[in-house]
């Protein structure tokens, strides 16, 4: 039986790995076609619109982009699998150690708000499911109803009105590393984590009443039913197994886009994140950035995903989807 388990284990990780690590590389090669599509160059950045063709040529040489274009992808390809994500056009600095500082803004929150949905989201899905058709499962209905068309932003601006201005429990803006202290972090990060963490919830309470419903109404329930098992254990062997796979999937695509969706609780909070960095390195022309935020999204997209897939294989096999 063990050895079946490590196999199947086994066999799930080959199966995502196969499917990701293409869409990784193909991923990035679309990344890289970015500057080759727009049309920008450092020259211009630097030197403004009024440069010569001599100097323009100059400073791109410089930087490499006079190359074939696949002799300077191979040359990025290489740096992005060492951790080295180029140099910013704007600055001159480390698109890594740039990037790393807004990171771990946005992987607090997001990850704060990932959990704080998860485990809300799993009990009120369940207990709606529990309660199928009476008013608790009519109440908790409402209230994903309700959230899952409500903006984070319009949620955020909420949460401080109430419990920043109105009631002083928590700073309305800026950020506090854990290097200061576990309060001041979590004081920082709780009203943006709760700002994002209630579409999760929506998601997640929805996708796994649904299928916990569904697979209520499943014969291996009755013939569990038949043999005299517990509620509880019919619930959490049977039931709980085959029917959480869609929330499951849910959470392997909330959380990169937890990440992406905090630039505007970014603006509201006043945190210098992922997000707004994205967003700047955009607005201002930063190829190199911006290929590096993609480059890291998509790190993040793959490996959350092969996680969960990973997940789904172990605790609901039959829910598991195909990778």
């Amino acid at each position: 039986m063990a050895s079946n388990r490590a196999g199947r284990f086994l066999g799930t990780l080959a199966r995502s790995v196969g499917v990701f690590v293409p869409v990784f590389f193909v991923a990035t090669f679309v990344t890289f076609a970015l500057r080759a599509v727009s049309g920008l160059s450092p020259a211009r950045l630097q030197l403004g619109e009024q440069a010569t063709p001599e100097a323009i040529h100059a400073l791109e040489s410089q930087w490499g982009l006079d190359r074939p274009f696949l002799a300077q992808y191979w040359t990025w390809l290489t740096g992005v699998l060492r951790g080295d994500l180029g140099t910013s056009w704007v600055n001159g600095a480390d698109v890594s150690t740039l990037i790393g500082l807004g990171l771990g803004v946005s992987l607090s929150i997001a990850v704060t708000a990932l959990v704080v949905g998860v485990v809300i989201g799993f009990a009120l899905g369940t207990a709606a499911a529990l309660r199928h058709r009476t008013w608790l499962d009519r109440a908790v209905t409402g209230f994903v109803t309700v959230t899952s068309v409500m903006p984070a932003f319009v949620i955020g601006i909420v949460l401080v009105t109430i419990f920043a201005v109105g009631l002083h429990l928590f700073p309305a803006a800026g950020y506090a590393s854990l290097d200061q202290g576990l309060g001041p972090w979590l004081a920082h990060i709780t009203l943006p984590a709760l700002a994002l963490s209630f579409d999760v919830i929506a998601d997640v309470a929805r996708q796994l009443r649904t299928g916990l419903v569904t697979s209520y109404r499943e014969n291996y329930v009755l013939g569990a039913v038949v043999r005299g098992l517990s509620p509880r254990r019919i619930f959490f062997v049977h039931v709980l197994r085959n029917g959480i796979g869609p929330a499951l999937a849910t959470v392997g695509l909330k959380f990169p886009a937890l990440v992406g969706a905090s630039v505007v609780t970014e603006w509201i909070f006043g945190l210098q994140g992922f997000g707004r960095f994205a967003n700047d390195s955009a607005q201002s022309g930063d190829v190199p950035a911006v290929q590096g935020v993609l480059v890291v999204s998509i790190v993040l997209v793959v490996a959350f995903n092969l996680v969960v897939n990973i997940v789904l294989g172990r605790v609901a096999p039959a829910a598991q989807r195909g990778v």
